[in-house]
């Protein structure tokens, strides 16, 4: 159970604090400092580095998660509220990540490729509009899974 839950919160945290850094820190250094050609190439490269853990984080999360449901727990019916929100959340949030690497993402690098840099630009805002949706859920999971005993 010990190795589920290390992987579990690594991965966790990968995830939420890589989404993190880069809407609030990253995004808008890049936004005031590079001009759009520069700008939507480092995002290209940024998120082909970033998505490679976010793939890891999307098969950890659920396995470990279930691994410790039921090899720890016995099942959906002895795990708390807490528990059940932790998993509706980060489903959902697997969702949307899927949506965006397989949508806007590779609209991005097509664009990017071939220094379409509107269309690189629209598709920065919707993957910004769905990391900044996923951002949300992730603290709030975060945030469940670190107080939800507590929040009866």
């Amino acid at each position: 159970m010990g190795i589920a839950l290390s992987l579990h919160l690594l991965a966790a945290t990968v995830w939420v604090g890589g989404m993190f850094f880069a809407y609030l820190c990253l995004r808008p250094v890049a936004a005031a400092q590079l001009e759009p050609p520069l700008r939507l190439t480092l995002w290209s490269q940024v998120f082909a580095r970033f998505f490679r853990w976010v793939w890891l984080a999307v098969v950890l999360l659920p396995v470990t998660g279930y691994w410790m449901v039921f090899a720890g727990f016995g099942g959906m019916e002895n795990v708390s509220w807490s528990t059940h929100t932790m998993q509706a959340t980060g489903l959902l949030m697997i969702a949307i990540y899927l949506f965006l690497f397989f949508g806007p993402y590779p609209e991005l690098r097509r664009a990017v490729s071939d220094q379409r840099w509107p269309d690189g630009a629209a598709a920065l805002n919707r993957i910004r509009q769905l990391v900044l949706t996923n951002l949300i859920l992730g603290l709030i999971t975060v945030a469940v899974a670190g107080s939800g005993r507590w929040l009866r």
